[in-house]
């Protein structure tokens, strides 16, 4: 048995369709036996509030030893897991395919589907979970929806919190009253047929957050791509499911895989790349789907044929080249490495884009935010999601760059709050931006 792996992280199927997967029995001995060997090695105590609470837990019982502690005392450990893949990617030197076979996150994705199986998920966060329900409705009533849900005001804000157990003090993503779907078509763009990468075509999957939250990602996408000769299209045929994966609810992400799938599978067939605008369903598409649905024809060819948008700039800038046109923004950048970025194994491409802008000054923050998706905005978390993001947006506020962008646009806002409570001065003059959105800046667009 060798001590640690060097090899490259590889992941099992998801088999959740068994009914063992179910067993609590099992389950509590499997987390008893990843949890041991957590502790004898504690190398990824610094990643989020997961492994401090599993370690502080242990510290304090009688023996210092897990078989001291309670399993009804290992919700906490679970609770805290984000899902982020970190320490399964970058610390865990105990992962598949070393004999001990380790794979923390979705350990905590097992708890939490027997949670959901046992009726014992939380109501709000499962109503937050339906995105898209709540982007449709939203919608017609955007102003009166974000005028609610500002940090600034305090009364619907302090009502929120009482009610809903969301921190008063989280940012909120706002809505917007016209979908990307329908801004695209609404504006078609002039393909730009002297550009090196004419000829190839994208579809891009508008995501969730990228329809009816930020279409400003999706936009400077589209415009970016159109000025390198690429046509696309946008299309959004449901969510990607990250949101009911964080609740454990699996039937729920792959009746969304199977929908999304063949949907987008059409357009492989003519010839289309397909890109992901958010991280998070990038790696949803490219490599959750596969493990939960494996064996799905649709689901394989997807997952092949997916770009996170910053991947897929990279991807034709070294192939074909960039078309001419950029100039320096005049300001420096400070790029957040989303940890769902990091997890699809793709390299640092937020960073390699933005150094496609001359003159660029490229700050790299490699820490975790600490958002967390709707973990990050709840009353028990908010403060910790702020101190766990804390070392990222001091390594952005020393950068002094006026420009914080990350492929998470939750990140992106979240870090922004973290320097604020680091120096509530220097927040205002700085933007949360997706590095795509810096590059439409340097093309003037």
């Amino acid at each position: 048995m060798r001590e640690g792996s060097l090899d490259a992280p590889t992941r099992h199927i998801i088999d959740w369709n068994n009914p063992d997967f179910y067993d609590e029995q099992k389950l509590d001995e499997e987390l008893r036996r990843v949890f041991d060997i957590c502790h004898g090695c504690r190398r990824c105590f610094n990643l989020c509030d997961s492994f401090p609470r599993l370690f502080d837990l242990i510290d304090a019982s009688e023996t210092e030893e897990l078989d001291s502690v309670s399993s009804e005392d290992f919700k906490p450990v679970v609770d805290a897991c984000t899902l982020c893949d970190m320490c399964f990617m970058t610390k865990c030197p105990y992962v598949p395919p070393h004999e001990f076979n380790l794979d923390f996150p979705h350990l905590m994705l097992r708890y939490r589907a027997v949670e959901k199986k046992n009726g014992k998920d939380k109501f709000v966060s499962r109503e937050l979970s339906k995105t898209d329900r709540n982007g449709k409705l939203a919608a017609p009533v955007a102003p009166l929806a974000n005028w609610a849900t500002n940090t600034s005001n305090k009364m619907t804000r302090g009502i929120m919190e009482a009610t809903l157990g969301i921190d008063k003090n989280a940012a909120l993503p706002k809505y917007q009253s016209k979908s990307l779907v329908a801004r695209a078509k609404e504006a078609p763009l002039e393909i730009n047929k002297d550009a090196p990468a004419f000829g190839r075509k994208a579809v891009i999957y508008a995501t969730c957050f990228g329809n009816y939250n930020n279409p400003a990602t999706g936009e400077a996408t589209r415009k970016v791509l159109a000025k390198n000769g690429i046509e696309t299209e946008v299309v959004y045929p449901g969510c990607c499911g990250m949101p009911l994966m964080e609740q454990g609810d699996l039937a729920g992400v792959v009746e969304n895989a199977k929908k999304v799938s063949a949907e987008l599978g059409g357009w492989i067939d003519k010839g289309y790349d397909v890109i992901a605008l958010v991280s998070s369903c990038a790696l949803m598409l490219k490599f959750e789907w596969p493990l939960l649905a494996p064996g799905d024809p649709a689901i394989e060819k997807l997952s092949k044929a997916t770009f996170d948008v910053a991947e897929y700039v990279m991807e034709f800038a070294k192939k074909e080249g960039m078309a001419d046109g950029m100039q320096p923004i005049g300001d420096s950048m400070a790029v957040h490495l989303a940890c769902h970025a990091r997890a699809q194994n793709m390299g640092a491409k937020g960073a390699e884009i933005l150094r496609l802008i001359p003159q660029a000054e490229v700050t790299v923050v490699e820490r975790c935010s600490g958002h967390g998706g709707s973990w990050g905005i709840m009353k028990e978390n908010f403060e910790t999601a702020i101190k766990v993001g804390k070392p990222a947006a001091r390594t952005a506020l020393n950068s002094k760059a006026k420009y914080i962008a990350s492929e998470c646009p939750l990140a992106a806002e979240h870090l922004l709050q973290g320097i604020e409570k680091l120096d509530a001065g220097a927040a205002p003059e700085k933007t949360a931006l997706h590095p795509i959105e810096l590059l439409a800046k340097a093309y003037g667009l």
